[in-house]
């Protein structure tokens, strides 16, 4: 969805490319007691404490309309307003 939005801003090819190779290949596991999980690909994601990251993160959730966001540094409030509250947008 990420990468969808960001084709849609006016930025060069080869920035859009860019990101599309930083955001792919990313994978993760678990430690626990010793024992660590398999590598699973991450498809649904931002990578935090990145450069892009915050970036990121406000192209992703800036389509939210008709809710107000509260942002600081990498916390986020949504208020939603009570007549959008069934709202499918």
């Amino acid at each position: 969805m990420l990468l969808q939005k960001l084709a849609s801003l006016d930025i060069p090819d080869t920035v859009y490319n860019w990101l599309v190779d930083y955001f792919s290949g990313h994978s993760h596991c678990t430690e626990f007691r010793g024992h660590i999980s398999t590598f699973l690909n991450i498809s649904a994601s931002i990578v935090q404490s990145s450069v892009v990251g915050p970036v990121s993160y406000v192209v992703n959730a800036g389509d939210l309309l008709g809710n107000v966001f509260c942002k600081y540094a990498d916390d986020t409030y949504l208020v939603i307003p009570a007549s959008n509250v069934d709202s499918n947008s």
